[in-house]
């Protein structure tokens, strides 16, 4: 695969049609492949000095872990991601990253970061696009748990999942594949696998999307959108605005 064609550089394209020296920038940053496997943290809340990586394929969570033992999801990282970007940045993390697949992802230093910077600064504002994405789909998952019943919490979810794949070339408005427990999804979107269960269930019914053996099938897009009242614009998938 190339830079190019790499998930990372079609998310960043989405905002920044990429030249020639920007592509190479992102071909250098994943000069450090590594490989991870799955239920094993790969950044701890707490832990100093830790790198950030981008996930080249795979799937993985971050989450926050409560004195108590129970957990929050915050979000699930695809392909394109960031893992532990707030961790490079910070002097220490404030969340745990685990991988939900086995993962390939390129480690990636702060002196990598402030490089790029430096060197490509039409692709270090697509990083700040990104990284602005990812909080305003943190405050839409905070207006979910806080506000959208259960149905409508799923159905957004599922359709932010998807917008999310498309984008990156691994999803479509039809469906997409999603390694995904119900578990997961529970500890994601606040409520007991008992009710995520019933939930998925009600949908299929009504003939909206099936979650099925690792796939999710999206039978009527209109009607699961108007369900969720999900507006993508929050997304910011609309091409890129610096040419």
């Amino acid at each position: 695969m190339t830079a190019l064609q790499s998930p990372f550089a079609r998310k960043l394209g989405a905002f920044v049609a990429l030249s020639a020296t920007e592509i190479t920038a992102i071909d250098k940053l994943h000069a450090r492949k590594k490989q991870f496997p799955a239920g094993r943290d790969i950044v701890h809340q707490g832990q100093t000095n830790q790198s950030a990586y981008i996930l080249a394929s795979g799937w993985a969570c971050s989450y926050k872990l409560l004195t108590g033992g129970t957990r929050q999801i915050v979000d699930f990282q695809i392909p394109g991601d960031f893992l532990g970007l707030r961790s490079v940045l910070f002097r220490t993390s404030d969340h745990n990253i685990e991988p939900v697949t086995q993962l390939e992802a390129s480690e990636v230093l702060a002196s990598d970061l402030l490089e790029t910077f430096s060197n490509t600064p039409r692709l270090a504002t697509a990083m700040l696009w990104a990284a602005s994405r990812d909080e305003a789909m943190v405050v839409e998952h905070l207006v979910g748990i806080g506000r959208r019943d259960a149905k409508e919490r799923t159905a957004h979810f599922l359709l932010e999942l998807g917008a999310r794949l498309k984008l990156v070339g691994l999803g479509t408005t039809s469906g997409y594949d999603c390694p995904l427990s119900q578990y997961l999804l529970a500890d994601a979107l606040g409520l007991s696998a008992v009710h995520v269960n019933r939930v998925l269930r009600e949908l299929r019914e009504e003939g909206l999307v099936t979650f099925q053996h690792g796939h999710v099938e999206i039978h009527d897009l209109d009607a699961l959108v108007l369900l969720a009242d999900f507006d993508k614009t929050y997304l910011d998938h609309d091409g890129p605005l610096l040419k």
